[in-house]
């Protein structure tokens, strides 16, 4: 086997644990000896073992002289767990191959060089590319403290993400509809704006797949969302956090809305008088160790942050269907030349339920 045909099979275990490991890394490793598998495993939970360990307790013969195959350099600190690195050390691993180094401060090579000092061949640099796409949202979070962002994109092929009266349920196929549900449970939280919570009353909760609730945010600049709303009274209450002006967090409903568990938190405003949503994200960050988030709509939302180059992903979920003069996805941002325009890479491209899916960045 060679090492892209084992790191392959590596990657596809790391992805057991997205959605469970935030805001650590999805990590995968296998232990090969004499040219076979004799070990797998996967970091599954945050706080619980990490993948070399989880490869080691599951190995079905003694992992002296084995390779380790890992898609992240072993951690080499005291954390919620003890150092990789030593342990492979430890259970005489005679060789570690790595996809890609850690971007986190406390290992940043500290890992690689503990292992070669203690005489571990090492070899970094495996399907590096697909290692690090992995762990896209822990490279973002780690390396700028802010949360990775990824815009949800419900639309018509024609651009549009409502009718002309604001019509938008359902524009995207039922399995479009499971695959949205499917990228919640990946991310940490759902950020919609205050338009987007009047108009639909979403519970932006997980359903049609198994998996965790996310956070959810609302930006309400005014505080001025109706308390019935489902996200500030449904079972999942205290996973709601609204970002509002700074002088609005205190009050009779704030207070309110705190009793019911809701978070609020206060944010300055920009020049427009609205919640300064670069400002907001690292708070996010910051207070609820959120280190990534989808953004749901609206079309105002969508447009603030493309303007401001806060989107680091695209899903774009795109219905056969046209509604002429709807409300635009992107209708509040301007490109003023095609130069200034916002380029975007497509990533892949398939077909989802009778919708086109899109992920660009």
């Amino acid at each position: 086997m060679t090492n892209e045909q084992v790191m392959a099979r590596v990657i596809e275990l790391a992805l057991h644990g997205t959605g469970k490991v935030s805001p650590n890394p999805p990590v995968g490793c296998v232990l090969v000896k004499n040219g076979h598998i004799i070990g797998e495993g996967w970091h599954n939970e945050y706080g619980g073992g990490h993948a070399e360990v989880e490869a080691i307790s599951n190995a079905i013969e003694d992992v002296g002289g084995a390779t380790a195959v890992v898609t992240l350099e072993p951690c080499s600190h005291f954390g919620k767990t003890p150092p990789c690195a030593d342990l492979l050390i430890q259970k005489g691993i005679k060789r570690v191959v790595i996809g890609i180094e850690d971007v986190n401060p406390l290992v940043a090579g500290n890992g690689i060089t503990k292992l070669l000092n203690a005489g571990v061949e090492v070899e970094v640099g495996t399907m590096a590319e697909e290692c690090a796409w992995l762990i896209r949202y822990y490279i973002k979070n780690i390396t700028t403290g802010m949360p990775y962002v990824v815009a949800k994109i419900a639309q018509t092929i024609d651009g549009c993400i409502a009718t002309e009266n604001r019509e938008s349920q359902w524009i995207t196929s039922e399995e479009s509809r499971r695959e949205s549900h499917a990228l919640r449970n990946e991310l940490d939280a759902v950020l919609i704006g205050r338009a987007t919570a009047l108009a639909d009353n979403p519970s932006l909760s997980v359903r049609n797949v198994i998996g965790r609730q996310p956070w959810r945010i609302i930006l309400d600049t005014h505080l001025s969302l109706p308390i019935t709303l489902n996200v500030f009274t449904d079972m999942f209450r205290s996973r709601t956090i609204i970002c509002c002006a700074e002088h609005k967090v205190n009050g009779r409903k704030a207070d309110e809305l705190r009793s019911e568990g809701v978070k609020i938190i206060g944010v300055e405003t920009d020049e427009n008088g609205l919640i300064n949503l670069r400002v907001a994200l690292s708070r996010l960050s910051d207070e609820f160790r959120i280190a990534s988030v989808m953004i749901e709509g609206g079309s105002m939302l969508f447009s603030s942050l493309v303007s401001r180059s806060l989107i680091d992903e695209y899903h774009f979920f795109i219905a056969p269907m046209l509604f002429g003069k709807g409300i635009r996805t992107f209708g509040e941002y301007s490109a003023e030349t095609l130069a200034s325009s916002k380029k975007l890479k497509i990533i892949s491209f398939r077909q989802s339920g009778d919708d086109l899916l899109v992920v660009a960045v």
